[in-house]
């Protein structure tokens, strides 16, 4: 099977559902499947080999994941959170020879013309007139002949480099395959089949996996998609409330900032049925107080780009029997092999920490133009996540930290998600995040970084006293750093990174 299969059967089982909704526009499964074909038929006709998406979310976004891989075409989605930099690095490193762009890209084009060579298409696929230098994707489309009768992709055949965050050296991208990417949304099928029929709001940015890995489970059942152009509050709300939406993907920072706006409450957001969130861990309060005020059924998934992204899942159900198993990230998707294994590759026994590897038909089968970086992560064939984790004897998966995030006071390993969880509980704190900061005497000390709620006080020795009378004296914050905002990534995670660069010094 390849990416073609669930368009085809949402065009033949569901052909006059509602396949794509965008303000006051819509369109149905049968006519999204021939928009595909004339799409396809466009980039061929162009010659097109590797297509950049440079745009916020909207319909020509879903449109291109398809016909790309009609047209056997190689799509390269961009982080719309990026420098101009890091589009120029990746737009070189993925030899991509067609950009398409919104209006709110367009501005960038003669940059990009400048220093990337490869590029000989620029597309424009945004709202009001085409800038001058640009092609209307739209009319090109409008124009085309449409492929009918395509040679079927193989199912091993690379449908798109996605970059994931890269430190040292520029971003990577992972190579996904047809193959990956129609088995994780069998994977996500099989466990929540009954919950990807309705209207589904692409929230978080359509560039990256924690949106697009549910992209072909949601077609493949005749499901409505809705686009949130950036992630806006109370435009969130608003869309819900105007399309009636039924599922969202919301990463832990966005359900803090939807609970704690001003318009929460204001609008109708009672036909939600399902918020699935992941990305980074969900503090323990914030769940509890999400469940209490959205009252609808919350999903976890546990994954990263280069899984398709989903290896665990938390169910809807999990949610309402299971309150033991809240603090973890589920049990492996059907499809997907999980171990926790030690330095050695050897798995360690159930309970123990070690890191989380995975493999299956939705592991990626690497990352472009970087094979030492290959035969490191892969080894063994498995994917090595760089996270630590635990597996209970029941099969589900804690998720502990970032190999590299993990904090070692005194020789004491420290995962910073306990507690952030712990300093989320306090009243007066809105977000908070925790790095490791050197020490002479204990080797590293931890060092949080605090948001507090409008119209608060807090001091560092008031929080430091507060987390000792409630956690393990080598787990509490020994400084504190009050900030207006922690620095997010695409998806609103919090960067880590950042924080280290900006408040790691002791």
């Amino acid at each position: 099977m390849n990416l073609l299969y669930p368009i085809r059967r949402a065009a033949q089982l569901f052909p006059a559902n509602v396949a794509s909704r965008q303000d006051d526009w819509s369109i149905t499964w049968a006519e999204m499947w021939i928009r595909v074909q004339r799409s396809a038929g466009f980039l061929t006709e162009l010659g097109c080999a590797r297509v950049a998406v440079l745009m916020q979310n909207r319909h020509e976004y879903l449109e291109l994941y398809y016909s790309t891989a009609l047209a056997h075409v190689w799509v390269v989605p961009l982080n719309t959170r990026w420098a101009a930099p890091d589009f120029i690095f990746a737009l070189n490193d993925s030899d991509a020879d067609t950009i398409v762009v919104d209006e709110c890209f367009a501005p960038l084009v003669d940059t990009l013309r400048a220093h990337c060579p490869n590029l000989r298409h620029f597309l424009y696929a945004g709202d009001g007139p085409v800038p001058e230098g640009l092609t209307a994707y739209q009319s090109g489309v409008d124009a085309a002949v449409p492929i009918i009768n395509p040679k079927e992709p193989e199912p091993n055949e690379v449908t798109g480099l996605f970059y994931t965050s890269g430190t040292t050296g520029g971003p990577k991208a992972a190579m996904l395959t047809h193959s990956n990417l129609y088995w994780n949304s069998v994977n996500l099928a099989t466990g929540l089949a009954r919950e990807y029929h309705g209207v589904y709001l692409h929230a978080a940015p359509m560039f990256h996996l924690a949106d697009y890995g549910a992209t072909h489970t949601l077609t493949m059942f005749g499901s409505t998609h809705c686009y949130l152009r950036g992630f806006d509050i109370e435009a969130l709300q608003r869309t819900i409330e105007t399309c009636r939406v039924t599922m969202v993907v919301l990463i832990p920072t966005m359900i803090t900032m939807l609970l704690n706006h001003k318009s929460f409450g204001k609008y109708d957001l009672s036909s939600l049925r399902r918020v699935t969130y992941g990305a980074s861990p969900m503090p323990a309060p914030l769940l509890d107080e999400a469940r209490a005020k959205l009252k609808c059924s919350f999903a976890q998934g546990y994954g990263m780009t280069e899984l398709s992204p989903v290896a665990t899942i938390l169910s809807g159900e999990d949610h309402r029997s299971r309150p033991d198993k809240l603090r973890t990230v589920g049990r492996p998707v059907t499809g997907c092999e999980v171990r926790i294994v030690d330095t050695d590759d050897n798995e360690v026994p159930r309970g123990l920490v070690g890191e989380i590897v995975a493999r299956g038909a939705n592991r990626m089968s690497g990352y472009w133009k970087r094979p030492q970086v290959n035969a490191d992560v892969l080894r063994g064939g498995w994917m090595h996540t760089g996270d630590a984790g635990a597996m209970d004897e029941d099969g589900y998966v804690t998720l502990y930290d970032r190999m590299k995030d993990m904090i070692k006071p005194g020789g004491e390993n420290v995962y910073s998600p306990e507690v952030e969880s712990m300093l989320l509980s306090h009243p007066d704190i809105l977000e908070a995040a925790v790095i490791g900061v050197p020490d002479p005497k204990w080797n590293e000390t931890i060092r949080a970084i605090v948001v507090l709620r409008e119209q608060r006080e807090l001091t560092e020795a008031g929080l430091i006293a507060w987390c000792r009378e409630r956690m393990t004296h080598f787990k509490c914050p020994g400084s504190v750093v009050f900030v207006e905002a922690l620095p997010k990534g695409g998806t609103a995670k919090v960067q880590k990174n950042v924080l280290r660069q900006q408040y790691g010094r002791a």
